[in-house]
């Protein structure tokens, strides 16, 4: 337990398994002041499902980030290309950029994507044979989400192996500066691949979202802040969602034996996957513009807000038994992909990658098991996000 003066977001058990935190606080109060960080300041925390889907939706938390931090002094030096994305602004700008991005995912525009996706897993699978051992993260998991959204920007195949590890760093808890460098790195590289495609007579995938971002009235800086959040957002959250699928499945080998037998009932199961360990823990920042009450507490103008979807999925007084896995369980009200306005435009897309994964997973390694202990995969130390560093499995 970490005392109350900590923040207990920030305790090294909390990266391994966040949930008895998110317990004791939801039981203290679904709705909290916490410390955050080192500074001294603090936030409000909301824990319990019903809260969080009412101040996912309440317009008085600003997402505008810049707003809340002008005039404060600070060390970080984020790349505007991701301190002012969509996830970071409010209608009207936020209204603007969504409405270029929403056509990007639509239903029709990922059964299109269907075939291409599933290419690509047979690829990554390709060499994968039975008794031998594969790491599901970094053999599967990481470049399958990678490969699709470049493909959908059209980042180029030289890059994507360097933008991915540049996404990687920018979840790093542990290391600002780190952050700091890699959103820099991002926004420096899609800005020059913007320029690039701009004085480049030709056509393909670039240029497609270009002309929407021109049609949608995007000026340059928000181009690349799209380009980039749907680049970073795309695919990390994807990466660990399989993952963490996975991961749930293999420790509950009742669960993946019967995906196993009946795969169709894979496109079911993926609600309660998310529910049961969200790739999102703790939604991106949120502040209050004026005095508010959630959930019978008073929060005053001026504080930082976090929700955080990872601990509303496991409110018991919603999800009954929480920390079972059960693929029977109507689980459609998680908020692993956020609610409101500004949930995840790509959740169609994240879906789908899942889904044929763990088809492909299912039929050719049926008998596949964790390749180490059930407790031995190393957890990133991420707070946003949730996910492993690696996952090694013993295909069967």
């Amino acid at each position: 337990m970490t005392s109350p003066r900590q923040d207990p977001l920030r305790d090294p058990r909390f990266f391994a398994d966040p949930y008895p935190t998110y317990d004791r606080l939801r039981e203290g109060c679904p709705v909290q002041r916490i410390p955050t960080g080192s500074g001294g300041r603090e936030a409000y925390l909301i824990t319990g499902h019903p809260e969080a889907r009412e101040a996912f939706t309440d317009p008085r938390l600003s997402k505008d980030t810049a707003r809340f931090f002008a005039g404060l002094a600070s060390t970080r030096d984020l790349h505007p290309a991701i301190s002012r994305t969509m996830l970071a602004s409010d209608p009207p700008a936020h209204t603007r950029q969504r409405r270029v991005a929403t056509p990007l995912f639509t239903a029709g525009r990922v059964r299109e994507l269907r075939p291409y996706i599933t290419g690509v897993v047979d690829d990554l699978m390709s060499t994968w044979r039975p008794g031998t051992e594969v790491d599901l993260v970094a053999d599967l998991a990481v470049p399958l989400p990678v490969t699709v959204v470049c493909e959908l920007l059209g980042v180029p195949e030289s890059d994507r192996a360097t933008l991915a590890g540049w996404s990687h760093d920018l979840f790093d808890a542990t290391d600002t500066d780190r952050v700091d460098r890699a959103s820099h790195r991002i926004g420096d590289h899609l800005t020059r691949l913007v320029d690039t495609a701009r004085a480049t007579p030709g056509d393909g995938p670039l240029r497609s979202f270009l002309r929407g971002c021109d049609d949608g009235g995007l000026d340059r800086d928000e181009i690349v802040s799209l380009a980039a959040l749907l680049l970073v957002a795309g695919h990390e959250t994807t990466t660990h969602f399989i993952g963490n699928a996975v991961l749930a499945l293999l420790r509950h080998p009742e669960a993946f034996d019967r995906l196993c037998r009946a795969p169709d009932l894979i496109p079911g199961a993926l609600d309660e996957l998310l529910r049961f360990d969200s790739p999102v823990s703790v939604a991106t920042f949120r502040h209050s513009t004026e005095d508010l009450r959630v959930g019978g507490v008073d929060i005053p103008a001026g504080f930082p807000v976090l929700i955080a979807p990872g601990a509303a999925n496991r409110d018991p007084a919603v999800f009954p038994g929480p920390g079972r896995l059960d693929l029977d369980r109507d689980a459609g009200g998680h908020l692993s992909f956020g609610h409101g306005i500004h949930r995840c435009p790509g959740a169609p897309l994240a879906r789908a990658e899942a889904e044929i994964a763990l088809r492909a997973l299912v039929t050719r390694f049926p008998g596949t098991r964790l390749a180490g202990p059930p407790e031995s995969p190393v957890w990133r130390r991420t707070r946003l996000t949730r996910g492993l560093a690696g996952l090694p499995l013993a295909l069967a």
